[in-house]
């Protein structure tokens, strides 16, 4: 491994990390957890059961069951009927799930115009394209796509 391959890997880290922490600070502003603005986000388009919201952002069922359980004891989810699987109800949004995503959405939007301001889309454009391409080469690693 040469030094600027370790070094990248140092910096993904730090850059992750500090992308958390400000995930945490923006979905706190609208009172969320980073977590909960996750989960909100993955059933937005679709309702989904708790397994397949745990694939889609790749973390366990338990942790999803257990975000899933306080959007719900909040009112800004609801389990509904699964007319493929009794034992496994849909998750989906309610009116005012859909309204703390949209605000915490348009918080995160304005704080990455604002962050992102100084670096060209070509920039931007081309680290993704180079993530992807680690992403790729990871779940190839892995030996399943989709497997984070």
């Amino acid at each position: 491994m040469s030094d600027e391959t370790a070094l990248l890997i140092a910096d993904v880290f730090e850059a992750a990390g500090a992308l958390r922490r400000l995930g945490e600070e923006t979905a706190a502003a609208e009172g969320l957890t980073q977590a909960r603005w996750q989960v909100l986000s993955a059933v937005s388009e679709d309702p989904l059961t708790v397994p397949q919201a745990a694939r889609r952002l790749g973390v366990s069922r338990q942790n999803i069951q257990r975000v899933a359980n306080d959007l719900v004891a909040l009112q800004f989810a609801a389990y509904a009927a699964n007319p493929d699987h009794r034992g496994s109800p849909l998750l989906t949004l309610t009116p005012r799930g859909e309204e703390s995503l949209a605000r915490v959405t348009a918080r995160a939007e304005n704080i990455h115009r604002t962050l992102f301001a100084a670096i060209p889309d070509e920039e931007v454009r081309a680290t993704r394209a180079s993530l992807r391409r680690l992403l790729a080469e990871l779940d190839r690693h892995e030996g399943t796509a989709g497997k984070r």
